[in-house]
């Protein structure tokens, strides 16, 4: 942004700073989050309610090639499968912005899994009810990694075919592990899961301090 230019004022790159010692604020701190889980669980929908910039998504038309392995059946009428990854920003305040990565959900992708959680601080692993073993790869993958994660029960479908104790249950996680339900088509419902991902992300880092003080 250009500044008129003023006897009290002088450019500094692009901040204006005046002669009172005000300096230009600072950049929000970037933080990156993964949104993980099996195909067709709502992952893209997720990133897109989400995101303020038009999100990134690397998706294809599925082909007779991959029935049997990318299709779920008939509980989804997707057509299209992610093969990278999707990609959105949320910023939460002046001090605090989220990168948010989607993992692509079929396991033929998994290589690229490492490199896509370097850097990240937490993941959402989002769960169909109707086909809760899909996200098993994902859950597992993050324990042993040691990120933190919540699991997002998606309930796109206005139902739920189990209560959340019965998810927690059939994915046996911690009991420090949250396990929440939310609607990945609506804005709000999506960022107040990834909310409780940075709660988790921060809990982490507070627990880590502590031990070595």
């Amino acid at each position: 942004m250009d500044y008129e230019q003023s006897p009290d004022r002088r450019h500094v790159g692009t901040a204006a700073v005046g002669h009172g010692g005000d300096r230009p604020k600072k950049a929000p701190v970037p933080v990156k989050i993964i949104v993980a889980g099996g195909f067709g669980v709502g992952k893209t929908t997720t990133v897109g309610a989400i995101s303020e910039i038009s999100p990134l998504t690397t998706e294809a038309e599925m082909t007779s090639a991959a029935v049997g392995i990318d299709d779920p059946g008939q509980a989804t009428m997707k057509t299209t499968t992610t093969i990278a990854m999707d990609f959105g920003v949320l910023t939460i305040d002046q001090t605090l912005k989220l990168y948010i990565f989607g993992t692509p959900g079929q396991s033929r992708f998994a290589f690229m899994w490492d490199d896509l959680i370097k850097g990240a601080l937490g993941a959402l692993v989002v769960v169909d009810t109707n086909r809760i073993d899909d996200c098993y790869p994902a859950v597992d993958y993050f324990e042993r990694a040691g990120l933190p994660f919540v699991v997002g029960v998606n309930t796109f479908n206005g139902q739920m075919s189990y209560s959340l104790d019965e998810v927690r249950w059939a994915l046996a996680v911690r009991e420090d592990v949250p396990v929440l339900s939310f609607d990945a088509r609506f804005r709000g419902s999506v960022r107040d899961a990834l909310l409780v991902v940075l709660d988790q992300a921060l809990d982490k880092a507070i627990r880590q301090k502590s031990s070595y003080s």
